[in-house]
């Protein structure tokens, strides 16, 4: 069966805001995001990414307690569908998806899995980029990034 990947509004931004946002695309052929995600993201999604909301509301208001609107919808869509995989980047956002047993990787682990299967050369000049916006990426973060995409 193919996995859904359901993504939550911070990789949009940062693909976006270095011109990489087709890099999803391109690895997954196809995204899955909420319309909370879509309006927190306030510009158009391309047309390969799917609008679907979690069926059940419940998941989310109680999700929201703890995480903000969006990762809420994400993470309770998520709940609802087998076999998917959640991109996360808020680190309670993703402690909350790992107590809960569910897949989720981050915009980084984007950028080395796009590297490791060879649609881009070198995930370096993309983290620069990325410590260019607003995006909190340690220096930590981005030499184990670098290690895993083999470019150390």
């Amino acid at each position: 069966m193919h996995k859904t990947i359901i993504s939550d509004t911070s990789c949009f931004i940062i693909l976006s805001k270095i011109g990489e946002l087709g890099l999803l695309l391109r690895l997954y052929g196809q995204i899955v995001t909420t319309t909370d995600i879509a309006e927190e993201f306030g510009e158009s999604l391309p047309d390969w990414v799917i609008i679907e909301n979690a069926k059940d509301k419940f998941h989310q208001r109680i999700l929201e307690l703890q995480i903000d609107r969006g990762e809420s919808s994400a993470i309770a869509l998520a709940l609802e569908i087998q076999n998917s995989t959640l991109i996360l980047d808020d680190f309670k956002a993703r402690k909350v998806a790992e107590n809960l047993g569910l897949n989720f990787t981050g915009t980084i682990g984007i950028l080395i899995k796009a590297k490791l299967t060879g649609l881009i050369p070198s995930i370096k000049p993309l983290l620069e980029k990325i410590v260019e916006t607003n995006f909190r990426l340690s220096p930590e973060l981005q030499l184990q990034a670098l290690k895993e995409a083999k470019e150390l």
